[in-house]
């Protein structure tokens, strides 16, 4: 039998052997595959920006005549948001308009995905909380007449009198990264309200009920003194979505006049003119995105989504922890995920992805591992709908979810490590260390 490409770099490595050179796949194939990227990527931010206008009329809707209706529709639209944002999540950390950090793209783009979905967030500082006496907590942006200080350091003050997008805008992580003012949990908690327990991991006193989440009361929005900044704020942060949304889709659209679609003709070398040293080359274009979704696969979704909340553990380090909507989030960054390496797009095919150019038996093996994926996540999503949020999920008694849990985590990042292997393809050449994030949290 002929051995895999992992054994023979292995077997290489110990002996000391160089490894033979890797023919890689020709100029027409790189640009297929990057083309299905960026169409992946179009029709990825498209949905995501339709639902995000509609979240901001349900917000608009409740608003306007608050009630247990309205707020129960703002709720699913938020919901109904997150499924198309959550396959998004893989075109970051690959130097794209969601959030490359330097150059024109930053200067473009200005990096707007810690507005959108920086996480997690120390709800302390938007709304009130009840702390482990029972008693609310104030001193937050809601309840503050005129000028707010946020914790941490080197902190603005911000006049909050009037919230609008450019106030939230400005106490978006002012301070620090927790001080999370915009964006989609910016949003959750203020539908939701808090979803936590003060005594242990395992009692739960404040929204007992493994199939319970946040339970905000419809009266913040009707007759607390405080209703209308609530509701103004929601406004606020669903504009600011929508805004920072348009600026990500527009970078990919090509079927827009204008600066729309700048982003996507730079990444397939198409700019010409005066913009043609914007073009970025097609070997850096491939090297940026394998990586990044090594380290979103590896570091993002299987370390600090997952291992922080099961390990720690800790429902606060969950991602959608007042919603309960966590397994969710699983389940759709890991399909962004599948999308980008299989080339397909809500179960269709869109064209070449960067997994096909693999040998059969790579190929065979890395579907075995996305299969075994897949399978796990189906676990925790069944779970959470009939039995028990990830939050009771991740509880030490419950043995059997914590070790699938834990075990997805494991797979997750063997995958992230799998795009080592898919580089040589390409004609590149990384390391597991490229694929992992040397920040990412350590857990003893």
């Amino acid at each position: 039998m002929k051995p895999t490409r992992i054994a023979l770099i292995a077997t290489c490595f110990a002996l000391g052997l160089p490894m033979a050179a890797q023919a890689e796949v020709g100029a027409e194939q790189k640009a297929e595959a990057l083309a299905t990227y960026a169409t992946i990527a179009q029709h990825s931010y498209a949905d995501a920006l339709a639902d995000a206008k509609a979240l901001h009329a349900a917000l608009e809707a409740l608003a306007k005549a608050p009630g247990a209706e309205t707020l129960e529709a703002a709720k699913q639209a938020w919901l109904a948001a997150r499924e198309s944002y959550g396959p998004t999540e893989v075109f970051r950390l690959s130097g794209g308009p969601i959030d490359a950090e330097t150059g024109w793209i930053a200067q473009t783009y200005g990096a707007p995905e810690g507005q959108i979905n920086a996480w997690p967030l120390d709800e302390n500082m938007i709304d009130y909380t009840t702390d482990a006496d029972g008693n609310r907590t104030a001193g937050n942006i809601i309840d503050t007449a005129g000028v707010f200080t946020p914790g941490g350091e080197d902190v603005t003050e911000v006049d909050v009198t009037t919230i609008t997008p450019e106030t939230i805008a400005a106490l978006n992580e002012n301070g620090g990264e927790a001080n999370v003012a915009s964006g989609y949990h910016a949003i959750e908690f203020l539908l939701w309200g808090q979803d936590q327990d003060y005594a242990n991991m395992i009692e739960d006193s404040v929204t007992p009920g493994p199939l319970s989440a946040g339970a905000r009361p419809v009266s913040d929005f009707t007759s607390d003194p405080h209703a209308a900044r609530r509701l103004a704020y929601l406004q606020a942060a669903g504009a600011q979505l929508v805004a920072d949304l348009s600026t990500v889709a527009a970078a990919w659209d090509e079927t827009v006049a204008g600066d729309s679609g700048l982003y996507r003709a730079a990444l397939l070398g198409e700019l010409t003119g005066d913009q043609a040293a914007m073009n970025i080359p097609t070997q850096e274009a491939i090297k940026q995105i394998l990586t990044g979704v090594g380290v979103f696969a590896k570091s993002e979704l299987a370390n600090e989504r997952i291992a922080v909340a099961v390990l720690t553990p800790s429902e606060e380090d969950e991602h959608s922890c007042f919603s309960d909507n966590t397994h969710r989030d699983i389940a759709l960054n890991y399909e962004g995920i599948h999308n980008v390496l299989l080339g397909e797009y809500q179960g269709q095919d869109v064209g070449m992805g960067f997994a096909d150019v693999l040998s059969s038996e790579e190929r065979a093996n890395l579907d075995a591992l996305m299969e075994r994926i897949a399978v796990r996540i189906a676990v925790v999503n069944e779970t959470a709908e009939t039995t028990m949020h990830f939050d009771y999920q991740i509880h030490p008694e419950n043995e059997d979810s914590v070790q699938n849990i834990v075990t997805l985590k494991n797979e997750l990042r063997r995958l992230g490590d799998q795009m080592v292997m898919i580089a040589p393809e390409y004609g590149l050449s990384l390391t597991t260390d490229n694929v992992t994030d040397p920040e990412e949290t350590q857990i003893n």
